[in-house]
C-alpha cells in the first residue's frame, strides 16, 4: 500500500498535535506552515520530523499542507495577536457592565480575521446571547463563545509553580492526566491542600510522574507495623523512606534505621544508633517493684493450677536499708497460706448461715386459724 508523508502541527505553545498531509513540502522541526483546518485557514507549528506511514482507510482523510509561512503570514499573525487584546479589554468591561457570573480568559482571532473565538470560565451555564449580540455589532464579525475549565484557564495564562519553575501545562505538558490523593500518599507527602495543589486549584500534575517509581521501590519494603524476625531477635517497622530503602524499626536494642540490604546481619552492639539506653528484654522486670510482683507470679500460677506453691523463704526475699524490717513487711506482703485460703473458702457458707439466723429471729407470721366447714344435712 502507498504511504503517505505525515507530519505532527500544533498551534499552541504545549497545545495538542494534529496530524497534516505534508505531500511534497521538505519540512523540518519549529518550522512555520499554513495549513487549512475546519475551523479555517490557521498558522501553525511543525513539532517533529516527517514520518511516512500507512493511513488507515477507516479514519477520514488528512487534509494538506498549503505552504510554508512568509513574512507576510508572520505579519499578519502579529497583528492579530494585538487585535486580540483589545478585544479582550471591550469584552471583559461588557461583562462587567451586565454583571454576568463569567471570567474572561483569552480571545484569539482566527488566522482570516473571520472569526474572534472568547474563552471564558463559570461555575455554570451562563446566557450570554446579549453578549455575543453587542460584540457582533462591534466587531463586525463571527463571535464564538467557548467555556472551558480550570486547568485549561491555568495553561492559556500560564505563571510559576510551587517549584519555582514554569508550569508544566504551558511549557511541555499537552494533555493533562487524572491525579488522584492516592498518588500523595504513595509518595509519603502531607494532605495539605495548600501544599499538592497547583495555580488552577486541584492536585498538581507532577504527583503522577513519580507514582510509578515509588510503587516499584516499595515492593521491596515491608509495611509499617509488621513484625520482622531479624537474627538478634523479633522487630517492629515504624517507618520507612521508599526513596533511601531503609526502615526504622524498634527490636531490644532500642530503635535504629537500617538499610533493607542489612535486616540479615545482626545489630551492632555497645549502644544502639539513636543513642539511648537499650531496653531490657521483653519479659524481664524492669523496676524492684516488678521484681517483686515476678517473684509471686509463679505462686500463684501454681494456685490456679490446683498445686501446692513452694514456702517461701524470708532470706530469700529481697533486702533493702531498712534490714529485718523491711523483710518484715515483704512477708506480710506475702500471699496467704493454705489455711487462709480455705478459710476464704469457707467464708461464704458461714455468711449463709448467719444470714439464715437473722431471718429466724424476725417475728413469726401470725398463723390464720380457718373455721372449721359445716356439713349440711341432706334433704
Amino acid at each position: 500500500m502507498k504511504k503517505t508523508r505525515i507530519v505532527a502541527i500544533s498551534f499552541h505553545c504545549a497545545g495538542k498535535l494534529f496530524d497534516f498531509n505534508a505531500g511534497d513540502f521538505e519540512l523540518d522541526n519549529r518550522n512555520q506552515v499554513v495549513v487549512e483546518t475546519e475551523r479555517g485557514r490557521a498558522l501553525g507549528t511543525v513539532i517533529g520530523a516527517v514520518r511516512e506511514e500507512v493511513h488507515d482507510s477507516r479514519q477520514p482523510p488528512l487534509k494538506p499542507i498549503l505552504r510554508q509561512a512568509t513574512p507576510q503570514d508572520l505579519e499578519q499573525a502579529e497583528k492579530n495577536r494585538e487585535r486580540e487584546s483589545d478585544a479582550l479589554r471591550f469584552c471583559r468591561n461588557r461583562v462587567a457592565e451586565r454583571n454576568m457570573p463569567m471570567k474572561m480568559v483569552q480571545a484569539e482571532y482566527l488566522f482570516d480575521g473571520s472569526k474572534i473565538v472568547f474563552y471564558f470560565t463559570a461555575d455554570g451555564r451562563v446566557d450570554f446571547r446579549d453578549l455575543v449580540r453587542d460584540l457582533a455589532q462591534h466587531f463586525r464579525t463571527r463571535i464564538e463563545m467557548r467555556q472551558i475549565g480550570v486547568r485549561d484557564e491555568a495553561k492559556i495564562v500560564g505563571g510559576l509553580g510551587c517549584c519555582g519553575r514554569e508550569l508544566c501545562c504551558c511549557s511541555y505538558l499537552r494533555s493533562f492526566a487524572p491525579v488522584s490523593v492516592k498518588m500523595a500518599k504513595a509518595q509519603g507527602l502531607a494532605l495539605n491542600p495548600s501544599k499538592i495543589s497547583g495555580q488552577c486549584g486541584r492536585l498538581l500534575c507532577c504527583l503522577s510522574y513519580e507514582y510509578e517509581t515509588y510503587n516499584e521501590m516499595r515492593k521491596t519494603l515491608p509495611k509499617c507495623g509488621k513484625k520482622l524476625n531479624l537474627p538478634d531477635g523479633t522487630a517492629d517497622v515504624i517507618g520507612v523512606n521508599v526513596l533511601a530503602q531503609t526502615l526504622t524499626i524498634v527490636d531490644k536494642n532500642g530503635r535504629r534505621e537500617v538499610h533493607i540490604d542489612d535486616l540479615d546481619k545482626p545489630a551492632p552492639t555497645g549502644g544502639n544508633a539513636s543513642g539511648r539506653r537499650p531496653a531490657p528484654p521483653a519479659g524481664e522486670p524492669r523496676t524492684a517493684e516488678d521484681k517483686k510482683d515476678a517473684a509471686h507470679k509463679p505462686v500463684r500460677r501454681q494456685r490456679r493450677r490446683g498445686e501446692q506453691p513452694p514456702t517461701l523463704d524470708k532470706d530469700a526475699l529481697p533486702q533493702t536499708k531498712a534490714g529485718k524490717n523491711q523483710a518484715s513487711t515483704n512477708a506480710s506482703k506475702l500471699p496467704p497460706t493454705d489455711k487462709a485460703v480455705e478459710q476464704k473458702s469457707n467464708e461464704p457458707s458461714q455468711r449463709k448461715r448467719s444470714r439464715n439466723r437473722r431471718r429466724s429471729r424476725r417475728k413469726p407470721e401470725r398463723e390464720t386459724t380457718e373455721k372449721p366447714q359445716q356439713h349440711q344435712p341432706e334433704p
